[in-house]
Formats: structure tokens, C-alpha cells, sequence
């Protein structure tokens, strides 16, 4: 079967529209057509049926489509594959890291096992902690780092290391010997930007306010944009320190001490597949636990879930 052909009917079943289907593949749009009806011919089944200026995929063509997307699919690990053998690898790490651990201590982690392990093509997948556990228990993905406990049962979860939460706000500029400015009222005088993290915000705003405090919020989901308006004086937030250290070390932000509030820290986690590890993996493995040794043990409602 030609390839193309597949392409072909992926984006015309996309776009009900084998004009715009013509522009996506920069092909001429008798050769949709074309391509089309060599696939219906191929399968002996009728695959798009028209409505006006358009097309529609016929209950047939809806039932192919998930075939179509496979058979394309592993066409293309078929030449990714190929083309990493030629470039000289032999073997396949994948991973699916969160972003703040991305960020924070996976370079250091990345140019040991490389040097170590030069002929691994290695593949990160950067997604948030909650996509995490289902690609590595789907085997899309080798071993997982990640900063919550996942829900899925065939998983073994792993404590690497805790990582306290601070007190973010914009530096002023101003003297460096000044007083601080009182953290309580930096809350309440300054929209509180929330819900970056997973693990901490729900239990952290209920201490917040039965301390009394009142607080206006904004939930911003990703720690970079939250670090953004902070800079530029939109809010505050409580970040993990990982997160911030090199702003807090450029006088970016200024950490302020929480006096009477205790703050959580949250962790990071390594998710392994119960079924069995590629010896990529191992390898990878060994290399945490040389960083982060013990590495226990972590089970669902534990003490260590954040």
C-alpha cells in the first residue's frame, strides 16, 4: 500500500474537504481524488460520500479511520527507527517528564547518561504530572518523572527528593539592606496567582484563610506564566524552590519568610512499569538511585503522596 495514499485520506477524513486537503499536502487536488478512489478500490469499500461542497467520512470510512491512523503510525517508527540505526544508535530510551522537573535537575541528570550511554536514542516527552502515569503504564513511555502519585496500579513509584515551598514576590528594586515587607499583607494587598502546581494549592488557600487573611485569586496553571507575572507585578505565589532559584538568585523575585505558617514541600517521583524495564532504562534507573539514593518504595495513600 502506498503511504501517501493513507496521508491522503488521514487529512481529507480531517478536513471534509479535499481542497483544503490538496493545500495541507501541497498536491494538486485531482490527485485527492485520486488517491481517494485507489483506496476504495483497495478495500472495496466506499470511504467519503459528498454534502454539497464538502465530503463526509460514510460509516465505512469512519470504521477504517483508526486502522489508517495505526498502519501510518508505524510507518513512521519504522523510518524513526530506521534512521536512529543509521545514525548510530542501538538501543531506545523513552521518557515523560513533568515540566518543573525538566527545568530544575534533568540536564545534570541528561549529560551523565549520555556520556555514559552514547548509542541511546533517547526521547523525552515533556507533559503535565496527570498525563504522566497513563504513558508510562501504556507503554509509551519507559520510566516517568513526575511530581504526584499516580492512580494506576501496575506502576512502582519511587520518592527521589522533596522540594520545599517558598514565598514568591516581585524584588522592588529598592535597598537591599531594607526591612522585608510583612508576608500577610503581601497576600492580601496582591492577587494571589494559584493552582501552578498539583499537590498543594487546595491545602495551602484553606490554611490561608483560617489564618483569616482574604485573599483575591487568579488559578494560573503553569509555573513559568505564574513566574512571568510576578516579574511584571501581576500577583504573588508560593512556588517550589526548584522552580525559582535562579530568579531568587538574579533579584528577579525575593523569597519572603512565612512566620506562623508552615508550607508544605512537595515531591518528585519515579514511575517504573511492575511489567519489566528495557536495560535503557535500568541503566537510567541506576544512575537516580546514584543521585537520589535510597529511592523507597512509595504506595497509594502513603505518607509521602503530596
Amino acid at each position: 500500500m502506498d503511504f501517501r495514499v493513507l496521508q491522503t485520506f488521514m487529512v481529507a477524513a480531517t478536513t471534509e474537504n479535499f481542497h483544503q486537503t490538496a493545500e495541507a499536502l501541497f498536491i494538486a487536488q485531482p490527485t485527492v481524488s485520486q488517491h481517494i478512489r485507489q483506496l476504495e478500490k483497495e478495500l472495496g469499500i466506499k470511504l467519503f460520500e459528498r454534502v454539497g461542497k464538502r465530503v463526509r467520512l460514510t460509516a465505512a470510512g469512519k470504521r477504517y479511520l483508526p486502522h489508517a491512523k495505526g498502519l501510518l503510525q508505524q510507518w513512521h517508527n519504522s523510518m524513526e527507527d530506521l534512521q536512529a540505526w543509521r545514525q548510530g544508535y542501538r538501543e531506545k530510551l523513552q521518557l515523560a517528564v513533568s515540566p518543573i522537573i525538566a527545568r530544575a535537575r534533568f540536564s545534570h541528570l541528561l549529560h551523565r547518561y549520555t556520556k555514559l550511554y552514547p548509542d541511546v536514542d533517547i526521547s523525552i516527552k515533556i507533559v503535565d504530572s496527570v498525563e504522566i502515569g497513563p504513558l508510562v503504564q501504556n507503554g509509551q513511555a519507559d520510566l516517568g518523572l513526575t511530581r504526584m502519585v499516580p492512580g494506576e496500579f501496575q506502576l512502582s513509584t519511587y520518592l527521589l527528593y522533596e522540594d520545599p515551598i517558598v514565598f514568591a514576590v516581585p524584588h522592588s528594586g529598592g535597598d537591599m539592606e531594607a526591612p522585608l515587607p510583612d508576608w500577610e499583607q503581601e497576600v492580601q494587598s496582591n492577587r494571589l496567582l494559584t493552582h501552578n502546581h498539583p499537590g498543594y494549592w487546595d491545602e495551602l488557600l484553606l490554611l490561608l484563610r483560617q489564618r483569616g487573611l482574604s485573599l483575591r485569586t487568579m488559578a494560573v496553571s503553569q509555573v513559568d506564566i505564574t513566574k512571568r507575572f510576578i516579574e511584571d507585578g501581576l500577583g504573588v505565589s508560593f512556588l517550589p524552590r526548584t522552580a525559582v532559584d535562579r530568579d531568587l538568585f538574579e533579584n528577579r523575585f525575593i523569597e519572603l519568610p512565612t512566620p506562623g505558617l508552615v508550607l508544605p514541600k512537595v515531591a518528585s517521583y519515579l514511575l517504573v512499569p511492575k511489567a519489566g524495564i528495557s536495560e535503557p532504562a535500568q541503566h537510567f534507573m541506576e544512575i537516580l538511585h546514584s543521585l537520589y539514593p535510597p529511592m523507597p518504595l512509595v504506595l497509594p495513600g502513603d505518607g509521602h503522596r503530596k
